[in-house]
């Protein structure tokens, strides 16, 4: 039997942190899109199982347009049965209280865990909420011989947290007979060893959103055989985020700073959105036209934004005997009896800095 894990899918989000709004709204439609595709892609690859592992909707208001889509994704593939766990952003529904519940959708509760058997596979879930979190794993009770997945949505760590909501005790679920626990909240994939005998996944989210989710997005594909579970991620998202991190210590002219830029973005799709990040020393009075930089680049990718975070390397004995504001700056620290070496050379460079106009 194969199934899909997916989670974070946050369908309907605004996207307007980075982009125009006609952007913004191409990108929210692209999401939409890119969960139609991974149905259509279980569909033609014989999936039996979609597992939404919390997190399909972004806020508390979803569209009309939104919901129409996952139901119709839904409704139009019975032969495929959806597993919805609700997350943190979950707020809303997308079943009318008037419409009766597609046959071929699962869902859990915050109150005791749910069971859904499939052939001899048992998949469990609960959600965060009423139950306290020592009572949810206490009652959770799966049968040896059977192969079992487990749904939850939170963050994984090895203890119990007081005072933070959604932690997922990955000590409280060991030796419960757990072959996979698939989990959602991390919008990055991650897998790792819960015991001896099963594994915790998060898929990660299906497109990334921001600059925070960089790198390669999708679903884990799961495979299970003779009571054995296999899993191989699938990288799935039709557009990727990348910061870029370009060295220009040394590069004085404009055409250097340029040539490393495109060093870097060698192999760099152009549906992605880039972020590229300016690091390194340069001198004091050096001017950098980032609005030159960002138009010549812009046309290279769907979206692009550039950051300097540059460091001004400043030589200031040079500036001892200007004639200046720099130079009587310097002269008046270096006159100060009270003052260590170390603490003048600090006075003097957070100054200069500060007379450059940099931040402090």
């Amino acid at each position: 039997m194969k199934i899909i894990h997916c989670s974070d899918l946050h369908l309907d989000s605004k996207m307007e942190t980075n982009l125009n709004r006609e952007k913004a709204r191409e990108r929210k439609n692209e999401i939409l899109i890119t969960f139609e595709k991974m149905v259509e892609y279980a569909k033609q690859n014989d999936v039996e199982i979609i597992i939404i592992a919390g997190d399909l909707f972004d806020k508390k208001t979803v569209t009309a347009k939104a919901k129409k889509i996952v139901k119709n994704a839904i409704l139009s593939n019975p032969e495929i049965t959806f597993i919805y766990l609700k997350g943190n952003h979950d707020e809303a529904g997308f079943i009318d209280e008037d419409e009766e519940m597609p046959a071929n959708l699962k869902t859990f509760n915050s109150t005791s865990w749910s069971k859904y058997e499939f052939k001899n596979i048992t998949i469990s879930g609960i959600e965060f909420g009423q139950t306290d979190n020592y009572e949810i794993y206490n009652s959770l009770f799966l049968e040896k011989n059977k192969t079992n997945i487990v749904v939850m949505h939170g963050q994984e760590a090895e203890t119990d947290v007081k005072d933070k909501a959604e932690i997922i005790n990955l000590k409280a679920l060991k030796n419960k007979n757990i072959d996979y626990l698939a989990l959602g909240h991390i919008h990055s994939f991650k897998q790792g060893k819960i015991d001896k005998r099963g594994v915790y996944c998060y898929s990660g989210c299906l497109e990334g959103r921001g600059f925070d989710e960089c790198g390669e997005k999708g679903f884990v594909l799961l495979n299970v055989e003779e009571g054995k579970i296999t899993s191989e991620f699938i990288p799935f998202a039709y557009r990727k985020f990348h910061e870029v991190h370009v060295d220009i210590t040394g590069a004085v002219e404009s055409k250097e700073i340029e040539d490393r830029i495109k060093e870097k973005i060698v192999g760099i799709s152009e549906l992605s959105l880039v972020k590229i990040v300016l690091e390194g020393e340069v001198e004091l009075g050096e001017e950098r036209d980032i609005d030159y930089y960002i138009k010549k680049f812009e046309t290279y990718f769907y979206y692009l934004k550039i950051d300097d975070k540059t460091k001004v390397k400043i030589d200031y004995m040079k500036y001892q005997n200007d004639i200046s504001l720099k130079g009587e700056f310097i002269r008046t620290v270096l006159e100060q009896k009270d003052l260590t070496e170390v603490e003048k050379n600090k006075i003097i460079i957070t100054g200069i800095k500060a007379l450059a106009g940099e931040d402090i």
